[in-house]
């Protein structure tokens, strides 16, 4: 808890940050004892409904008063007193608002409680106060001896928002001091459910992970953490036993410690697997489990019935009870236990809310009779959830959102796949880039969002801290100005650290789906400042090009020692450390490269050719690093930082290096031609060959279930080829040959590979005769599965 409060309010007071390596520019906080009206104001996240300049800056006395009653919400209170001795007080008084003393004149005095409690009324002035739950208004106004605060809630947890909006406001006054910017706020949440769902597969967070978590909803204003992790056994597999001693208490502080945030700990039960709807023991024990839960302080629930099968029961008297296995009676016996729960266990256990479900059709908009049944006879309380168009999908739009809000019968509550990387397309994968392609005015149409976070609690934070600034505001949500603001919060407002994030997440942009097409790209910044560099290259500018990129190599290979160094949260750097590891020899690899570039241009070939075997060895050692020990079930993987692009741009290098001034030598020459395979398995056409060479590291070739398999790339015109590229999925070939050909007949075999494991490989070869084919000869597999690879990439230059 102490580390965040760093955190937190030096976002408002450090958030000067402009990102010279990411060329944003954000608003500066008020610096200086003259901050006038007329000054920007802080950056605050989630962005409020409304927060505008009121007046001049007031300055933080030594002794404070913080008015308070009974009605004045506890975590609020607490949080105020620590965020007002943070930032100047050393002494903070709390009193009635019948007994503020008459010697308060010239203290800063704060108000906090209900917005119609009579003090706080007349001073909030002409400051709107919403009609909305969780709502709440502020005012800070009366530079001078008059100097004062006013935080008022529509409930409770309104109170608790407008403490965590006050800590954003904190600037630095120019004698060291500290001032509370000027400012009038109006502020409500646009969606009434916010905050994420511990829903994926594979090792789950720990206990303290969860705590953290607990506080960092808070500070983001995110009211909902849903427990469903898939790999808690007694969250699914074992749903009908009861938590241990242990794990039972655990959960108990868990509980507490959401409570204190004003997070509504929801607790989910998975039973689809095995339960048989019709039976009254297993309804009894379900409803035991939840109410373990209750006891507990829990008043939320959810029950899941996502990746469970509706072609066959689980026992016989479902079929007796609601026919042969299908959709429509999959929903019916459904429908009847969530009925049951909500109306015989939520509606009679006082203080909870409506009961939450995931259905078995949760990722798309096909209207059937699972879905027409549930709609017609599913109570209306209950809370429908939906992952969008896809399991991943792509965007929502408003238009998405009616359409299965009608599906339903009810308004969805949208469970997001993002950023959750227990797939198969995000293996080895950090999903760092912001939360995007989600329409403003989602929340006419959906009862709130709630982020899928990865198996790294504190990487997720990215990601999540732009879920909830969307959902609390989604029409002034921007993802632009967002992600910055993420990354200032993880680095405690540090500037240099802020950048240094800024640059790795950049390596860890791709956001894949489950399908061919990621729905984010790749190292954007970094992609742009290699195309600037190749088109001054190719353009006779080439110091100006080594030049222009040499500076952002060297903030790729220093990232991870700033990140490292004590400014950004810990957990961060913990869950990162594999990427983090790699990305700095990725780095040094880059700018040995672009110093091999220099050195040749200059003429010095002896001093070039030492600088890039220097930067192969860099590039090899890069990747031999491994995500170990893992969190997900990928395994023990190669962390992919910058692939498709950093990696690419090392491969075009050392090819213009070792084909020196001839035409063409940074293409992917495998992109104009025609690729062809020993086989496909099953012939599926998702997996064909022409897969290898689109260019898409989402598409792939798989091959059929034997050793002596091959994938050729037959070149659109001879060429001297220097290198080959491959990438390959989970099925990799433990040894493989790459071979050249100049008619596809006689092959010659020009390296042989024994990887440790899967991965992206580099091969080079001997540029001295034009040929046609490239291939990848299997010899031998990893997996009884055959060979996949998402892409063959050739590099070289034409024949004359």
């Amino acid at each position: 808890m102490g580390r965040r409060t760093k955190t937190l309010t030096t976002l408002g007071i450090c958030f000067a940050m402009a990102s010279t390596l990411m060329g944003e520019a954000l608003p500066a906080a008020a610096d200086g004892p003259s901050a006038t009206a007329t000054a920007a104001l802080p950056p605050v996240s989630p962005t409020p409904q409304s927060l505008t300049r009121a007046g001049d800056d007031v300055p933080v006395t030594g002794r404070v008063l913080v008015v308070a009653d009974r009605d004045t919400d506890a975590a609020a209170r607490t949080r105020l007193v620590r965020e007002l001795r943070a930032h100047g007080a050393d002494r903070v008084d709390v009193v009635t608002p019948g007994n503020v003393p008459r010697a308060s004149a010239g203290l800063l005095t704060v108000r906090l409680g209900p917005a119609a409690r009579p003090d706080i009324a007349g001073a909030l002035g002409g400051t709107a106060v919403p009609d909305r739950a969780e709502g709440y208004a502020l005012r800070v106004s009366g530079a001078g001896r008059g100097a004062r605060v006013t935080l008022g809630g529509t409930d409770a947890a309104g109170q608790f928002y407008a403490v965590q909006t006050l800590r954003q406001l904190f600037v630095r006054a120019g004698s060291g001091g500290w001032k509370v910017a000027g400012v009038r706020a109006s502020d409500h949440p646009s969606m009434p459910l916010r905050g994420t769902i511990e829903g994926f597969y594979g090792q789950p967070w720990t206990h303290a992970e969860r705590l953290d978590q607990m506080d960092f909803y808070g500070d983001v204003k995110a009211n909902t953490y849903v427990y469903a992790p898939k790999d808690d056994p007694y969250h699914r597999g074992k749903w009908r036993e009861p938590y241990p001693a242990d794990k039972l208490a655990e959960l108990g502080e868990l509980v507490d410690r959401a409570t204190a945030n004003h997070v509504r700990f929801t607790f989910a039960v998975s039973p689809g697997e095995s339960i048989c709807y019709s039976d009254p023991a297993d309804r009894a024990a379900l409803k035991a489990k939840l109410q373990a839960l209750y006891d507990l302080g829990t008043r939320a629930f959810s029950i899941p019935l996502d990746d469970i099968s509706y072609t066959r029961w689980n026992c016989e008297g479902d079929r007796a009870a609601y026919g042969e296995p299908g959709r429509a009676a999959a929903a019916r016996a459904q429908v009847a236990l969530l009925n049951d729960v909500q109306r015989n266990f939520v509606a009679g256990h006082e203080g909870v809310q409506p009961l939450q479900m995931v259905p078995t059709e949760y990722g798309d908009l096909t209207d059937t009779a699972y879905k027409q049944t549930m709609r017609e006879a599913l109570d209306p309380a209950v809370v429908v959830m939906w992952t969008g168009t896809a399991v991943v999908p792509p965007k929502i739009t408003n238009d998405e959102a009616d359409r299965v809000s009608t599906l339903f019968g009810r308004k969805v509550f949208v469970w997001d796949n993002y950023p959750v990387n227990d797939f198969g397309n995000t293996s080895g994968r950090l999903l760092l880039a912001p939360y995007d392609k989600r329409e403003a005015g989602l929340s006419e149409h959906l009862s709130g969002i709630v982020a899928n976070p990865m198996n790294q609690p504190y990487a997720s934070k990215v990601a999540v801290f732009g879920a909830a600034d969307f959902s609390w505001n989604d029409r002034a949500y921007d993802a632009d100005t967002n992600w910055p603001r993420a990354m200032s919060y993880l680095a405690g407002g540090d500037r240099a650290a802020t950048d240094a994030l800024l640059v790795f997440g950049d390596l860890e942009h791709l956001a894949p789906t489950f399908g061919a097409t990621p729905w984010q790209p790749q190292a954007p910044e970094l992609a742009r400042r290699v195309a600037l560099f190749w088109a001054a290259w190719d353009d006779g500018r080439r110091a100006e090009a080594v030049k222009g990129l040499r500076g952002y190599a060297a903030a790729v290979e220093g990232a991870p020692a700033v990140i490292r160094g004590g400014a950004v949260d810990e957990g961060f750097a913990v869950d990162a450390a594999p990427w983090l590891d790699a990305t700095e020899l990725w780095g040094a690899a880059t700018r040995t490269m672009l110093e091999a570039l220099a050195a040749r241009q200059e003429g010095d070939e002896e001093t070039s050719d030492r600088l890039l075997t220097e930067s192969n060895e860099l590039q090899e050692r890069a990747r031999a690093v491994r995500v170990d020990p893992p969190r997900n079930a990928w395994g023990e993987v190669q962390p992919r930082v910058g692939d498709g692009v950093l990696d690419a741009f090392l491969v075009q290098a050392e090819v213009r290096l070792r084909l020196w001034d001839s035409a063409g030598g940074g293409e992917n020459l495998a992109l104009k031609g025609t690729a062809t395979a020993s086989s496909v398995e099953q012939d599926l056409d998702r997996l064909a060959a022409g897969n290898v060479n689109d260019g898409l590291l989402g598409t792939r070739w798989a091959s059929g279930y034997s050793d002596d398999e091959w994938v050729q790339v037959e070149l659109a015109a001879p060429a001297k080829v220097a290198a080959v590229t491959l990438a390959w999925e989970g099925a990799c070939a433990t040894e493989y040959a790459v071979e050249t050909s100049p008619d596809g007949v006689t092959w010659r075999t020009g390296a042989t590979r024994r990887p440790e494991a899967c991965g992206n490989d580099v091969v080079r070869l001997d540029a001295d005769e034009a040929v046609r084919y490239v291939r990848m000869r299997g010899v031998h597999r990893k997996t009884t599965w055959g060979y996949s690879l998402y892409e063959l990439g050739v590099y070289g230059t034409p024949a004359p």
